[in-house]
């Protein structure tokens, strides 16, 4: 069968997939200039009177844009990043907050930023003290101030990309510094001008009321720009004059601004600038004010959609728990467990692995095998040779994948179970496989038919490797499931040495296929399967639908990594890869007319549309340790964490993965029982959220300290009281037998 070579091959891609970072970025160059094929960004000075206590001093990053190109202000807007600059300076000398000249409005489709175009100069000031002493120049030049700087900034056009820079500047400490005295006077020139009156900002439902007093003369009765300093609040992508309106009442300027579809901030006061439009500024004079208005009125319900970070403190407080798990402190490899733990393991795995063919990821394929052993009926020889090819591909793909993980943890990876899962392309491609096996199921194409006949020869001959691929396919598409045992049998598995470690793997694998394994030798399982005849056609289509829910899946998965635009391209080459199929289906020239051009089609498609399955979208950045009222779960962050023990309150931690669907059965069920979520509220359970449907180191090292590898992981944990870790799939008497012993 088809599904069974492409398995294979769709197994290679994950494996390597895993082995590849989760995002590409520029390698760091060292110098006063960074080249980009999309920026030129130098660290320049400003000096006019020497490098002393109390002169003006002045450094920045001048970032140069290709045509189209544009980076972030502080607020991004609907998307992007701002430019961020981490500096090293002697002793002696401290930075200022980036002096951020005034933004411009930058429209992409349906959203909206803030940023720069061209050039634009991000000025920051120094203060140096008297503490400063320049290092003594022992050749006889002038001494020299040493500046560092890390900066790291995303460029976009319709594509962004993730770069950074090391620079170094050597500034001359006597005399004067003023190469660059155009470009801060130009910077200095777009600084919004403070206004003298703070104004006013009220809530009123679904709009904001804006009122500034104080604008000068020259801006009264002018069209002018808006820039919320705080995001997510206003509607960025908002049209002024059709979306929002702004007037004049003398010198009072007033707006009316929608609020955001997905706010996520409810502040008490608002820094905004206000600017004239371009059009209308002149050299010499300000172009912007800015004012911190305080907010009136209610908020209303706002819409979090922020990802969990993982709480430093939480990983001290679970140090206990991990040394149960952990290699011996002071070893420089990780420690063989005595023989009875270590077969207790074992018999887990096993278990764990028997279990696994109950979730809901294996049975698709499960169901396929047992179509396949029907057909085989009567043969006991087939049978057994079919259970053993499946079981070899099941070992060999456990120890393959295990073998991967410990290879890229031990070189400094963190990375779990499920780990191939989080690279967006082998989502796509698990998808692309899965809709190759529904059509296949559904009779749209025939293997005989598609491929050539050499390869449908080899097929005959060698009837066990599509048993063989069979089982390499259920253990790349069980990833997402986790059954009962499995988590800390893995979890154990991180801490042993490779050769256990991977008997661990291969137990688990060996429970995965025994089942097939059982109905091969003992002919009792197959005469309780109806004989062959027109059920079998029936069936091979009823499970082409399971297939194409996979697909449904995967992509929901795709859009939680790479966003909405990810998902619609892969649905997009989805459709395509159909009608290529569909095409090789033909017979003569027009098979080979509108195959032709169903693959060049689908290859210019792929290049225009397709790296936007692998872009990686940055979740919504956290605004506020503190959930806005009625959000019951909260992001895990560390302040929140922090405050949340010093309160004395228990908390929930859920590690959950979109992949996850054993995380997303129990979020639908136990985790939304009515009576579990009273219990919550009574005992006054904090219920944080921690998201790795995207690699993220600090996630699996909290997993590791609580001896899992893998999600889902539930962890109860109250003050003073060593963590309660539930099973991996949640009861509903589980959680209020744990919450009733708080």
């Amino acid at each position: 069968m088809i599904f069974s070579r492409i398995s294979f091959a769709t197994f290679l891609i994950a494996t390597a997939a895993a082995c590849m970072p989760a995002a590409a970025q520029l390698a760091p160059k060292t110098g006063a200039v960074v080249t980009t094929p999309h920026v030129r960004a130098e660290l320049v000075a400003h000096a006019p009177d020497g490098v002393t206590p109390g002169a003006p001093v002045w450094v920045g990053l001048q970032i140069t844009h290709q045509p189209e190109w544009h980076t972030y202000w502080k607020n991004a807007g609907d998307s992007g990043l701002p430019t961020e600059l981490k500096w090293t300076l002697p002793a002696g000398v401290s930075t200022g907050e980036i002096a951020w000249p005034v933004p411009k409005k930058i429209p992409v489709g349906t959203l909206a930023n803030y940023g720069y175009e061209n050039t634009v100069l991000l000025p920051v000031p120094l203060e140096v003290s008297t503490l400063y002493k320049p290092d003594l120049a022992l050749t006889g030049a002038a001494p020299a101030m040493d500046i560092k700087l890390q900066a790291s900034w995303l460029v976009c056009r319709k594509e962004c990309i993730p770069e950074e820079g090391e620079f170094t500047l050597s500034l001359p400490t006597r005399g004067s510094t003023a190469l660059n005295k155009a470009a801060f006077d130009t910077a200095q020139a777009a600084q919004p001008q403070p206004l003298g009156a703070p104004g006013t900002i009220a809530v009123e439902g679904q709009q904001l009321k804006v009122r500034l007093d104080g604008l000068p003369a020259a801006a009264r009765g002018k069209t002018l720009e808006f820039f919320p300093e705080t995001p997510e609040v206003i509607r960025t992508a908002a049209v002024s004059g059709k979306d929002w309106t702004q007037a004049w009442d003398g010198a009072t300027w007033t707006a009316t601004m929608p609020l955001a579809d997905q706010r996520s901030e409810s502040p008490t006061a608002m820094p905004v600038v206000v600017a004239l439009a371009e059009a209308d500024r002149q050299a010499g004079q300000p172009v912007a004010w800015r004012a911190e208005a305080p907010v009136s009125g209610t908020w209303p319900a706002a819409m979090v959609a922020a990802r969990a970070e993982v709480s430093p403190a939480l990983q001290a407080a679970l140090a206990a728990n991990a040394a149960k798990v952990a290699a011996p402190a002071g070893a420089g490899q990780p420690q063989p467990q005595p023989a009875g733990t270590f077969l207790i393991a074992l018999l887990g795995a096993l278990l764990g692995g028997l279990l696994l063919n109950l979730m809901p990821c294996v049975f698709p394929i499960l169901a396929i095998k047992v179509l396949g052993f029907a057909r085989q009926a009567g043969n006991a020889s087939a049978h057994r040779k079919a259970g053993l090819a499946y079981t070899g591909g099941v070992l060999v793909s456990f120890l393959a994948l295990g073998g991967a993980m410990l290879a890229l943890r031990a070189a400094g990876a963190q990375l779990g179970w499920g780990f191939q899962l989080q690279s967006p392309a082998v989502v796509a491609a698990l998808a692309a496989l899965f809709t190759l096996l529904g059509l296949n199921l559904a009779g749209v194409f025939e293997f005989g038919r598609a491929a050539p006949q050499s390869v449908c020869s080899a097929q005959a001959k060698h009837p066990l490797a599509n048993d063989f691929l069979s089982g390499v396919l259920a253990v790349v598409i069980a990833s997402p499931c986790t059954a009962p045992f499995m988590g800390a049998s893995l979890g154990f598995a991180i801490g042993l040495p490779a050769a256990q470690a991977l008997l661990l793997f291969a137990a688990l694998g060996l429970g995965l296929a025994l089942p097939y394994l059982v109905a091969g030798f003992v002919p009792a399982v197959a005469r309780l399967l109806p004989k062959p005849g027109p059920w079998m056609n029936t069936l091979r289509r009823l499970l082409a639908f399971p297939m194409f829910a996979t697909v449904a899946w995967l992509v929901w998965v795709l859009g939680q990594q790479s966003g909405i635009d990810g998902a619609g391209a892969l649905l997009a080459l989805l459709v395509c890869l159909a009608a290529v199929v569909w095409a090789f289906t033909l017979r003569g020239r027009t098979r080979v007319v509108i195959a032709t051009v169903m693959i060049a089609f689908t290859a210019v498609l792929a290049g225009a549309i397709g790296r936007n399955i692998v872009q990686v979208v940055e979740p919504a950045r956290l605004a506020s340790s503190t959930a806005s009222p009625g959000e019951r779960w909260q992001p895990w962050s560390a302040a929140r964490v922090a405050a949340l023990a010093s309160e004395g309150r228990p908390v929930f931690i859920d590690f959950t993965a979109a992949w996850c669907v054993t995380c997303q059965y129990n979020k639908k069920s136990t985790l939304a029982d009515a009576e579990v979520l009273a219990d919550f509220d009574a005992r006054q359970v904090a219920m944080l959220r921690a998201d790795w449907t995207r690699r993220d180191p600090a996630i699996t090292e909290a997993l590791t300290a609580l001896g899992r590898s893998g999600v889902p992981v539930y962890v109860l944990q109250a003050p003073g009281k060593a963590p309660v870790v539930l099973t991996e799939i949640l009861s509903k008497d589980e959680v209020r037998a744990a919450l009733a012993a708080l």
